[in-house]
């Protein structure tokens, strides 16, 4: 039973059925502000992370543990803590604003409207990295077929870009160590 009938609460609560299917189509806003060393950039909000109102709010999402290990954060935030990332110089948006069950349920057309949204958000705000987390979604929205992990060629504005894979524990090509250190890479460049 969910405790709080409030999306974007900051004390922990489970959603119910019901409140997981009223987040289909919803958004969960943007944690970004002027000047941020990274911008982590998911491909889009499940369900369950629009239903709470907060990025990688699904319990089996890695997200949360791989940038504390890999040195973003000293402790391991909660999703319901997401906004003192910020204090930390990281913030969070998604390629696709629209919650799904599935990130498969998008378009290449959204993927690529997408990327345009993003870059907006990179011009006014200019992160030091903007940190694309998917592969795939970040292959289809450029049309960078070949586009591999780490610091793309490409900016927006003045950001720099950089690919890493989505850490769902959907994906279990990327084991947690190799997460871990694919994401230290990221923090070394951006924090030095």
């Amino acid at each position: 039973m969910a405790r709080s009938p409030n999306p974007g609460s900051t004390t922990p609560w489970k959603p119910t059925a019901a409140q997981l299917e009223a987040a289909r189509g919803t958004t969960v806003a943007d944690l970004i502000a002027p000047g941020l060393r990274v911008v982590f950039c998911g491909i889009n909000p499940g369900l369950y992370t629009a239903a709470i109102g907060h990025h990688f709010g699904r319990p089996g999402n890695r997200f949360w543990k791989v940038i504390h290990l890999a040195g973003f954060t000293q402790t391991q935030v909660s999703p319901f803590a997401e906004r003192s990332l910020l204090g930390m110089g990281v913030g969070i948006t998604n390629l696709v604003p629209r919650a799904t069950a599935a990130a498969s349920e998008l378009t290449p057309a959204e993927l690529r409207d997408g990327l345009v949204r993003v870059e907006r958000l990179a011009c006014e705000h200019r992160p030091g990295y903007v940190a694309f987390l998917g592969m795939l979604a970040y292959r289809t929205a450029t049309g960078r077929r070949t586009a591999a992990m780490g610091e793309q060629p490409e900016r927006m504005c003045d950001s720099r870009l950089w690919l890493l894979p989505n850490p769902s524990g959907l994906q279990a090509r990327y084991q947690l160590p190799e997460l871990v250190e694919l994401f230290s890479e990221l923090r070394r460049a951006a924090f030095v």
